[in-house]
């Protein structure tokens, strides 16, 4: 435990009891980070690596900090978005573990990037994002540091698509991994935490019956599938509106009725956006939207919702419940915003489930482990996650749930291997 506060921001070392129980208490559903802290400890693949980490600061994401720490890294750890803080965590990840943290749940435009900064301070070598801001930000305002960085890991799918930009632009000045792409990530953080945690955002702001409702799931994606399934799950009648007609098709094929953003509108009285794009709930959309619709958005940015538009367009806001926004229209109507537009399942939730996210911080940590050891030996581009630690988490995760599989005999091997033996 740190005697002194170590250079830090967060809200309140008083709420660091409380953070310690909710770190241990994840650490208890994330068997396989266990399994690779162990290793971490007796292995230290990081010692003398230093890593900023722009992630969500969460009970989860402390374990994955813990397990670099013990791994040998020196670790600062900042928010990727201004509400998905967990302040309790915070403080605790400081008190007790000697982790310089920058995050406060609620934090301006302004402190938000000077977090970013203060993490950027630490001069890293390994860089952690998850939505590419610190990325970004290294490469546009704190270029001095980039002698530093020999690569890094990024999350989710926004940032992965915003560093390919980079890369195809040939900005990108050392190589990154797409962890968001591994199987083991976004077949199952996506889709299943995704679908769990939205819902359980969107019920927790409103307390809304989602039972004989519309809900409207923008976007068709590995998190739009979860989050369509979970809705039809409480009884929900899903619409899905998609750009992609393969996706489209897919959603049709599930059960789902599809149709254009526009029909949509008319209809909805729960919308999500879970796209990684822009205004795709925009102002043509709130001109059409019945009163007291409720409009949210789980994908990683806010921007995925017109929310300037949104306001030229009422008369009024008063916040009436905790991450609950009243617009009122010119005409009367209201429209209700949750969480400011960002990411709900943590601005008003917990975020993805421990079990799930032990994959995807697996990965995280392997990735670190792999780039650290080989980015001599790589260009200066994204990279997807090699396909023995993608296989290699998956097994684990199979052990720890005490289930075992089959393998290939011999004979099943050749067979496969072999174009001679047919009918």
């Amino acid at each position: 435990m740190a005697t002194t506060p170590i250079n830090c921001d967060v809200k309140n070392f008083e709420l660091a009891d409380l953070g310690k129980k909710r770190i241990e208490w994840a650490n208890q559903s994330m068997k396989v980070l266990q399994i690779i802290r162990k290793e971490f400890i007796k292995n230290q693949p990081l010692k003398g690596i230093r890593v900023s980490a722009c992630l969500h600061v969460t009970a989860e994401t402390a374990n994955l900090m813990i397990a670099l720490r013990d791994g040998g890294a020196d670790v600062a750890l900042c928010a990727s978005n201004p509400l998905s803080t967990q302040d309790d965590v915070a403080a605790s990840l400081v008190r007790d573990y000697n982790i310089p943290v920058f995050a406060i749940k609620g934090e301006d435009n302004d402190s938000y990037y000077s977090h970013i900064m203060a993490a950027l301070d630490h001069k890293p070598h390994l860089t952690m994002d998850d939505g590419a801001d610190l990325v970004s930000v290294l490469h546009t305002k704190r270029t001095a540091e980039l002698a530093n960085v020999i690569g890094g890991t990024e999350e989710t799918t926004t940032g992965v698509i915003r560093l390919r930009a980079m890369a195809k632009e040939g900005v990108l000045r050392y190589p990154i991994v797409a962890v968001n792409d591994a199987d083991t990530k976004h077949l199952f953080d996506n889709r299943y935490g995704t679908g769990q945690s939205t819902i359980d955002g969107i019920v927790r702001a409103t307390n809304f019956l989602l039972a004989g409702s519309k809900f409207v799931v923008a976007g068709y994606g590995w998190c739009g599938r979860g989050l369509a399934s979970r809705a039809r799950g409480t009884g929900a009648e899903v619409i899905v509106t998609e750009i992609d007609p393969t996706k489209a098709l897919e959603a049709v094929m599930d059960g789902f009725r599809v149709m254009s953003m526009e029909e949509a509108a008319k209809l909805g009285d729960v919308f999500c956006t879970v796209t990684g794009n822009k205004n795709v709930l925009a102002k043509q959309h709130f001109e059409l939207m019945k009163d007291g619709a409720i409009i949210s958005n789980s994908g990683h940015f806010n921007v995925e919702i017109d929310i300037p538009a949104l306001e030229k367009l009422s008369s009024s806001k008063r916040t009436t419940r905790t991450f609950v926004d009243e617009y009122t229209m010119k005409d009367g109507r209201r429209i209700n915003l949750l969480g400011e537009g960002r990411l709900i399942n943590l601005a008003a939730a917990e975020g993805h489930p421990a079990s799930v996210m032990d994959m995807s911080f697996a990965d995280q940590a392997l990735c670190c482990e792999y780039m650290a050891k080989n980015h001599a030996s790589l260009e200066k581009k994204v990279y997807t996650v090699p396909v023995e630690l993608d296989k290699r988490v998956a097994k684990l995760k199979l052990e720890s749930m005490g289930i075992k599989i089959d393998r290939l005999t011999p004979e099943q091997e050749e067979y496969l291997a072999s174009w001679s033996e047919g009918t």
